[in-house]
């Protein structure tokens, strides 16, 4: 098992420089660098006016700013160097745990990415636990009770929930619940009250539930779904195996049946996603954020991608991969706890 780890690790660090080099080059060879944000910002802030004119050589916008000030600002941006060059260069700071500095915010990248973790970090591990603790015993009572009319009408429920997209019922549980057209029963905007200092301890918390209902009902709803009916199904194909059959030439009853001898080994189509745990730091959904007013991971990518801030955009992809493929390992892992017949040696 130690050397199956120890060669998966090793297997991520190639992954990881090819899904970098990749996503290093769409990024730098895509239009609207930040030289070019910054010219614009230089015309149209008043600072384009103490610029020198150009004779018009440089490409890329640059006819209103004198060639000294885009030198200046190339250097200033790293963008001075060819392509290849620079990639290594982030390549040695990331060695060094060094994200660079956001051109946005002007400050280190990490501290940008952790000072969108809170809102982020609660939603992801909220509705990761509330899909398995749903899902779960939901998707054993359907197998349960298969064919009965809990099962038709949930399985119905289930469908309409999956169907719906969770911006779209974003905005109709806006208008129905908090304040848009009927009733006015949750906050939106933020994760907590104006007034959330003034509260004492059980009122701090409070303010909270009442903020993180309807976005996490708008996180969850897609994914216990699916969950659902994954276990229902993998349940169901599990008891049509012979060990079931021999249990219950035994006599035992059904449900010792099910909970004792099937459950265990139907839970392992369902542990494979336990991995992607790892990426509730990075949960983070642009429209949800959008709609909630939730400044979080996905509100900060598509701000990052917009301004073209290079660093941000990078660390973020890094990250995330490091988490995905950390999730793969420690999925297999799970295989191994729940089903001691696989054997990776």
């Amino acid at each position: 098992m130690g050397k199956y780890l120890l060669k998966r690790l090793l297997v991520m660090i190639p992954t990881l420089i090819g899904v970098t080099i990749v996503v290093f080059a769409v990024i730098n060879l895509a239009p609207g660098s930040p030289v070019e944000q910054k010219l614009q910002a230089l015309r149209f802030g008043g600072g384009g006016n103490a610029a020198t004119v150009s004779d018009g050589s440089n490409s890329r916008g640059s006819s209103t700013v004198s060639d000294e000030v885009l030198a200046a600002l190339n250097k200033q941006y790293g963008f001075d160097k060819p392509l290849h060059e620079r990639y290594l260069k982030w390549l040695g700071n990331i060695v060094r745990l060094d994200f660079g500095e956001s051109f946005t915010y002007e400050e280190p990248v990490i501290d940008v990415i952790f000072s969108k973790f809170p809102v982020s970090l609660q939603f992801g591990i909220a509705s990761l636990i509330l899909s398995y603790l749903i899902s779960i015993p939901l998707g054993i009572g359907k197998a349960l009770k298969h064919g009965s009319l809990f099962d038709t009408s949930s399985s119905f429920l289930l469908f309409v929930a999956y169907s719906i997209p969770p911006f779209m019922l974003a905005i109709l549980l806006i208008v129905f619940l908090a304040g848009g057209s009927f009733m006015d029963l949750f906050p939106i905007g933020g994760v907590y009250s104006d007034y959330y200092d003034d509260l004492s301890t059980w009122g701090k918390i409070t303010d909270r539930l009442h903020h993180f209902v309807l976005p996490l009902f708008c996180y969850t709803v897609g994914s216990f779904t699916s969950l659902t009916l994954l276990m229902k199904n993998s349940l169901l194909e599990e008891i049509k195996k012979d060990y079931i059959r021999t249990a219950r030439a035994k006599g035992l009853p059904e449900r010792a049946v099910y909970l004792g001898h099937a459950l265990r080994n139907a839970l392992i189509p369902v542990v494979t996603g336990l991995g992607g745990f790892l990426l509730v730091f990075f949960a983070g959904s642009l429209l949800l954020e959008t709609i909630f007013q939730l400044d979080g991971i996905g509100l900060l990518s598509y701000k990052s991608v917009l301004a073209r801030d290079y660093n941000v955009i990078m660390g973020l992809v890094f990250l995330q991969s490091v988490l995905f493929l950390l999730g793969n390992v420690l999925s297999d892992l799970a295989y191994v706890l729940v089903d001691p017949r696989i054997d990776y040696t």
